[in-house]
């Protein structure tokens, strides 16, 4: 698979693994922003992150029970192949509930990151405020 040339966009919503290749209109993903405080997503789009990473940590957790129901999974008999397949089918399970574990504390701390931005946003825009309030009214 080639490779596209420039920079990369954040398409919301894109899953280039889906049959259907065209990525979804709308988004705010990839609009440029001034230089300046060091923002590099304009003040929408950190809140569609916010809500994607915090949605995506809810899939998680969504999956965890179907993952403790395999990590807990019994022989459908006595014989030795089933409790062999079982066992297996159980360290699977406990892989799995880590492995989502994992993935939820990251997806969560994505979501932090992206609030503790939004506050520099805040911030910013709060000095930027103060600043244009402190000059003088008028022409000079």
């Amino acid at each position: 698979m080639a490779v596209p040339e420039g920079t990369p966009v954040y398409q919301p919503g894109f899953d280039p693994g889906s049959v259907c290749k065209a990525p979804p209109t709308g988004g705010s993903y990839g609009t440029p922003v001034a230089e300046g405080a060091g923002f590099k997503y304009d003040e929408a789009t950190l809140h569609e992150l916010v809500t994607e990473w915090r949605e995506l940590a809810k899939e998680y957790r969504d999956d965890l029970n179907d993952a403790q129901n395999i990590a807990a999974a019994q022989p459908p008999g006595l014989e030795y192949a089933s409790g062999d397949n079982a066992r297996l089918t159980r360290l699977s399970g406990t892989a799995l509930v880590k492995a989502l574990h994992e993935r939820i504390a990251y997806c969560e701390n994505m979501a932090k990151k992206y609030v503790t931005a939004l506050g520099k946003y805040a911030t910013a825009d709060e000095q930027a405020k103060n600043v244009i309030n402190q000059q003088p009214e008028g022409l000079t």
